[in-house]
Parts: C-alpha cells; structure tokens; sequence
C-alpha cells in the first residue's frame, strides 16, 4: 500500500485535514516526519487507525475514552470490556436525565396550551421564576 499525503488520507478517510491535526495533537495519531523533499506521508495502516477512531465516537466515545482504548491491545479485553460497561451506564444515566427534561418541558407546554393566548406565556413565566438556577 501507497503512503498518503495528509490531503489524500483525509480524503479516504471522510475527515478534514485539520481533523486529522487535531487527533496528532491528542496523540491519537503519530505525526509522520516531514522529508526534505516536502509532504509528509503517512502510512497505509493510519486510514484504519481514524476509522476505528470515527467508529469509537460514533459508539458514544469520547477522544479522551478513545485514546485510552488505542493504548490498550487486544490482550485487555477485560479493561476494554468495562470502558464499555462505564459507557454503558453513563448512556443509562443520560437517557434518564433527557427523559426527566422531556417531561418538564412537556408539562411546561402543556400549562401554555392551557392558558389564554391573551394572557402571559407561562413557558417564558417559568424561566423568569426569581430563583437560582442549578449549576
């Protein structure tokens, strides 16, 4: 296989070249050395490398999970298992916190359906509620 230009691997790889920077930056990816002759060229095997990254974050990984599973190799199985599990139950928890916002937004809608459209809007009367707001 061919070395790529930072261009052509982002091409391959659906990515921008400063997608591509950013990851070098992170250390999710090695920086190739930049020859005398000009464009550094990076090695068939990184296009495997960005999509296995692409797939992570798709997974719900963030960079930082994902830089942690780069260091693991296919022996840790084990710790690799409960990143997933923590991920697992950090979804749980976001899923349950976005269903309780849905539901007070949904009472919240339904109380401004209940009220006359001459009078205030008890949406916008629920957000100015002279109290301190949650961190």
């Amino acid at each position: 296989m061919t070395p790529l230009t930072i261009g052509k691997l982002a091409k391959q790889t659906d990515v921008t070249i400063e997608t591509i920077r950013h990851y070098q930056r992170l250390g999710l990816l090695k920086e190739p050395a930049k020859p005398a002759s000009g464009y550094r060229l990076y090695p068939a095997e990184t296009v495997k490398q960005i999509r296995f990254i692409k797939r992570a974050q798709q997974a719900g990984f963030t960079l930082k999970e994902i830089a942690t599973l780069l260091s693991l190799d296919g022996t840790h199985c084990h710790d690799v298992r409960q990143l997933a599990e923590q991920k697992c139950h950090k979804i749980d928890q976001q899923i349950q916190d976005l269903q309780a916002l849905r539901q007070a937004l949904g009472s919240l809608v339904e109380s401004c359906r209940q009220t006359p459209a001459s009078a205030h809007c008890a949406i916008l009367e629920a957000f100015n509620l002279d109290q301190p707001t949650k961190n």
